[in-house]
């Protein structure tokens, strides 16, 4: 994403929503009318975490500790072919090195191993790994990016400064969700993954924060299909048109981000088509131009990723700036608390 990593965020956001990053109107060119922050029903309630259980209290409890107090993961790596036990202090660095650039703010990088804490234990709570023997693996499609030969004193600090620290979201361990570009305004998880369940109250529009510093790449993006590959995403994401007579956007959610496209009039959802015509082409769903043309689609967008959740170059504009942490962290997810699962 961005000067290391900027893509590894989005296949997590299938991870952590599928596991398997409104208006309604034409896309001949028009921008979406984007709300402004101020006046989200985020922005409006400064929400509070409802009390709940402590951090400790969420650890699972089918994980073992070691004599420090510190639960015990078996990694599958991807690499080696092998399970290994590691704390999860000692797994956090690889996927730091992994999600972020070892040089960016140290705040922005104590946020990202946050979320990291938080996810692998979700992640643990919730699900199996798809290895058997393991709690969790290296594998990026079931789990976080993970590069251990990346690991630099500044990552091992990050991890270190934030030791035990986890989101708690009124008693729950929240889903970790974060992106590479908000493309201005972050999304709500029905927004941006299509999720299916109730909307976690966690979850907010905000402004992205990016500043300049952002590859171009990543706030503003264009990019072609044919229309055998247009058709073939369609089907994928569960809409099956026999031919592709017209392309048009149907329901923008709050962010102005498309939740479903019209396909020769058939509606399908836009994140699981943005996913199965491929997320490093079409890289987001806040999309202001898409159009028929020459015999191909032709799409242009801002962001890059899902749009739910943190959004690193936002994190790294806001450290740049001053924001700590724990700031970082609270200006995307609402109502959540940074508590202490260890010590």
């Amino acid at each position: 994403m961005g000067k290391k990593r900027i893509a590894c965020a989005l296949l997590l956001a299938l991870t952590a929503a599928a596991l398997a990053g409104c208006a309604t109107g034409g896309a001949q060119g028009d921008s979406p009318a984007l709300p402004q922050p101020q006046n989200t029903p985020a922005a409006q309630a400064d929400a509070q975490a409802s009390p709940g259980k402590a951090a400790a209290d969420l650890v699972p409890a089918r994980l073992e500790r070691n004599m420090e107090g510190v639960p015990l993961l078996r990694v599958y790596d991807v690499k080696d072919e092998a399970v290994h036990e590691l704390s999860v202090e000692e797994y956090l660095p690889a996927v730091l090195a992994g999600e972020m650039a070892g040089d960016w703010p140290l705040e922005a990088l104590k946020a990202q191993a946050i979320l990291a804490r938080t996810f692998v234990l979700q992640f643990v709570s919730q699900k199996e790994s798809m290895y058997e023997g393991a709690d969790i693996s290296t594998d990026i499609k079931e789990a976080q990016a993970y590069d251990a030969d990346s690991v630099n004193d500044r990552i091992r600090d990050a991890v270190a400064q934030t030791r035990g620290l986890v989101l708690n979201a009124g008693g729950e361990l929240p889903y970790a969700w974060f992106h590479a570009h908000s493309g201005g305004l972050t999304a709500r998880a029905k927004e941006g993954l299509d999720y299916e369940k109730d909307e976690p109250g966690y979850t907010q529009c905000v402004k992205g924060m990016e500043n300049d510093e952002a590859p171009a790449d990543a706030a503003k993006w264009e990019a072609s299909f044919t229309v055998q590959e247009v058709l073939a995403a369609a089907k994928d994401a569960g809409g099956a048109p026999s031919e592709l007579t017209s392309i048009d956007i149907g329901q923008r959610g709050e962010s102005g981000r498309a939740m479903t496209l019209l396909l020769s009039g058939k509606e399908v959802s836009a994140p699981a088509f943005r996913i199965a015509i491929g997320s490093t082409k079409m890289r987001s769903c806040l999309l202001e131009s898409l159009r028929m043309e020459d015999g191909k689609v032709v799409m242009s967008g801002k962001g890059y990723g899902h749009g739910v959740g943190m959004s690193q170059w936002g994190a790294y504009a806001m450290a740049k700036e001053g924001s700590t942490a724990e700031e970082i962290v609270k200006h995307y997810f609402a109502g959540v608390t940074l508590d202490q699962a260890w010590e």
